[in-house]
């Protein structure tokens, strides 16, 4: 992509270059930062749980300024992104990384905050999952929606089951009045995020079937097709655990039954996404370097940690505890790695904007 501007004027500095240039899915790396935050609280490593909550909040703000002055700025871009069936569902990590954000300062113990930011993410579910299906299904522009169906369909399901988990955390938090609303909200955010994960998971499957993927196209966003699965395994426990409401009551025998069969099929996926990885890097030697769905795998690692400690812990599986702490250390790792490869990128454009326009990169998206 060029580095000047649509009317073929001056070019753009590299820090505007970067900003019109940002990848929609950006808060995937909120949704990564946030649930190895949950996970290593979850195991007890409090210091640098609060570390990575930290950086997920400053990493949530900085996101919304650079998101809004995009819209802003480059609206046409924004525009064409939520037509773009390639990247327009990655615009649901906003909601998915709002509820992240949210369920670790509720454990923090910051409750209004959480609260809030879970309702916001309440409001961002219900437009979004209208207006980014219609625009990218709807509104063809010539192109063959199936040839485009990728991972990044698959953070739809991911944002329902966000909202559930959500709405599990407010119930304890408001009164008998508005219980039973955040019970029908959790169970209905549940309940579609199976169903979304479903399509998905079909749609994608058709677009292999039919096209093929080729080494390029496979990139870490797939790994939200597992990503998507062990959220719902939290999203899952968490109803079950919730307290009385009549429509809980009614679904927690099913719900409980699924949710270990949800997490035993992450398990099933993981050997096949690292397969797939070498196939991409190894034997068509695709180079392996930062780009931003990173955070998609970051993320799905991170929730599987989580789920697989959840199971260990509430359920009384121990071989599923063992497994989550297994993947937990890998996340951070990998948590780890993707981080100094953003900040990397982020150094290079702020270095190039001393240098001048003429040193502007486009971002990858």
């Amino acid at each position: 992509m060029s580095a000047k501007t649509d009317l073929g004027a001056e070019p753009l500095s590299p820090i505007r270059h970067a900003v019109a240039d940002l990848s929609p899915g950006y808060f995937a790396a909120v949704m990564g930062t946030g649930i190895v935050s949950i996970g290593l609280h979850t195991a007890g490593i409090e210091p640098l749980s609060a570390v990575l909550m930290w950086i997920a909040a400053i990493l949530y703000v900085v996101l919304w300024a650079l998101y809004i002055s995009r819209a802003i700025r480059f609206w046409h871009r924004v525009v064409g992104d939520l037509r773009d069936p390639q990247v327009a569902f990655a615009y649901f990590t906003v909601v998915a990384a709002t509820d992240v954000l949210g369920v670790r300062l509720a454990v923090e113990g910051l409750g209004v905050l959480a609260g809030s930011l879970f309702l916001f993410a309440g409001l961002i579910w219900f437009v979004f999952g209208y207006v980014l299906p219609w625009q990218v299904l709807m509104i063809r522009d010539g192109r063959t929606i199936l040839g485009h169906a990728n991972g990044t369909w698959f953070v739809w399901a991911v944002a329902s089951q966000s909202l559930a988990i959500g709405m599990a955390q407010l119930r304890p938090r408001v009164d008998d009045g508005f219980a039973q609303w955040t019970g029908l909200l959790a169970v209905l955010a549940w309940s579609v995020g199976v169903i979304l994960y479903a399509a998905m998971a079909m749609l994608v499957l058709l677009r292999v079937v039919h096209f093929g993927v080729a080494p390029q196209q496979f990139d870490p966003a797939y790994w939200v097709a597992m990503g998507a699965l062990a959220i719902a395994v939290v999203a899952g426990a968490g109803i079950v655990q919730m307290e009385h409401t009549p429509l809980v009551d009614a679904v927690r025998p099913l719900i409980a039954a699924t949710v270990v069969i949800f997490w035993v099929f992450c398990l099933w996926l993981i050997p096949l996404l690292i397969g797939a990885g070498i196939w991409r890097h190894a034997l068509h030697r695709v180079p392996l370097r930062y780009v931003p769905t990173l955070w998609s795998m970051v993320f799905p690692m991170g929730m599987f940690a989580v789920a697989s400690l959840s199971l260990g812990e509430a359920d009384a599986l121990p071989a599923a505890g063992t497994v989550g702490g297994v993947a937990l250390v890998v996340a951070v790792i990998v948590w780890a790695v993707v981080l100094v490869g953003m900040l990397h990128r982020v150094l290079t454009v702020l270095w190039a904007a001393r240098r001048g326009p003429a040193a502007a990169q486009p971002l990858t998206k």
